[in-house]
């Protein structure tokens, strides 16, 4: 438990990513909002600020669209660089920028015209520092979320019910079918290995089901013809990258609340595929509002949506329904195959 605790304060800090939609609008919101403070603090009366406000954003706006640009296509390479480092070319990118549209103002309008580049540099600056500052302390706060994904795992997701019953099942096999019993252990132990690693990665997708098909696997030892999992994944896309332990905490909520307070059980769907370069993942159970069962707190979607918006921000969608007596988690994220 403490190591996880120590893992919790090392999670890597990372520059914003510009290919992100999310990230892209709060950059726009801020940048401009920004500019409005400065102009009004630049004019005695409220007046006047709309006038001082258009000869900032003509003076910024074209900056920040061109810095927007080029920080979109030179993501990978600022990715491989230290934090520090990082921060250090976003500022020359911007500055360089600032320099370049200021000489193309003298150009055209002349150099009296144009404002002083030491101010353009001044306000460039401050706006990009403001801007990574803000990304720092964002990335920072929802980074716990990745450090849950292990711990709450281990405490919430992954019961000491499913255990334990996973281990008796496997002992009342051992005597009849010694291969199948072994081959259920070697499934525990990766289901364990997978859960205690550093999940704060993308992971293939094609990884995260085989972790899915070894949980309902086990799970699958012990409720018998009860448990049906139907799976619709002819088109999905096996290389696209996700964040780790994203199905099994919602697997296991199905299995828990769906199928064994059934007597008949029931039928686990999942359908995974790609459309216009998004991927979509649904996941279906049987509700019940009645019975003894207890009920679920909800931990595990907040985790999966907390993950989701830091690694997509506004990018990722998590929706629930409740129809025809079917629980549907509706999942949306961008394809990518490359951090």
């Amino acid at each position: 438990m403490a190591s996880i605790k120590q893992n919790h304060n090392r999670l890597p800090v990372t520059l914003p990513d510009m290919r992100n939609l999310g990230i892209q609008l709060r950059v726009l919101v801020l940048a401009s909002a920004m500019a409005a403070g400065a102009a009004l603090l630049r004019t005695t009366r409220p007046a006047d600020a709309w006038e001082e406000l258009l000869e900032i954003s003509a003076s910024m706006q074209p900056v920040l669209l061109a810095s927007m640009l080029v920080l979109f296509i030179v993501h990978r390479q600022l990715q491989k660089l230290p934090y520090r480092l990082g921060v250090v070319a976003v500022f020359a990118i911007v500055l360089g920028l600032t320099t370049l549209h200021r000489q193309g103002a003298v150009w055209l309008l002349g150099g009296d015209s144009a404002p002083a580049l030491w101010r353009l540099w001044t306000f460039a600056a401050l706006v990009t520092g403001i801007l990574l500052l803000y990304f720092n302390l964002r990335g920072r706060a929802l980074s716990p979320a990745l450090a849950e994904a292990r711990l709450q795992a281990l405490q919430a997701r992954i019961r000491p019910h499913f255990l334990f019953n996973s281990l008796n099942a496997v002992l009342s096999m051992i005597r009849n079918d010694p291969r199948r019993a072994e081959s259920a252990l070697e499934d525990l132990a990766d289901l364990f290995r997978m859960v205690m690693a550093d999940n704060r990665a993308l992971v293939p997708l094609a990884g995260e089901l085989e972790l899915c098909r070894q949980y309902l696997g086990l799970e699958k030892l012990r409720l018998g013809e009860r448990l049906n999992v139907v799976w619709h994944i002819d088109h999905m896309p096996a290389d696209a990258l996700v964040p780790p332990l994203l199905l099994q905490p919602l697997l296991e909520n199905a299995v828990y609340h769906g199928i064994e307070p059934a007597e008949a059980g029931g039928e686990v769907v999942i359908n995974i595929f790609l459309r216009e370069r998004r991927l979509y993942l649904y996941l279906s159970n049987p509700y019940r509002r009645d019975g003894n069962h207890p009920g679920g707190n909800r931990m595990a979607l907040a985790n999966v949506r907390e993950r989701l918006a830091l690694h997509f921000d506004a990018e990722a969608q998590l929706d629930i329904r409740v129809t025809e007596g079917r629980y549907q988690v509706r999942i949306a994220i961008p394809y990518r195959t490359e951090p």
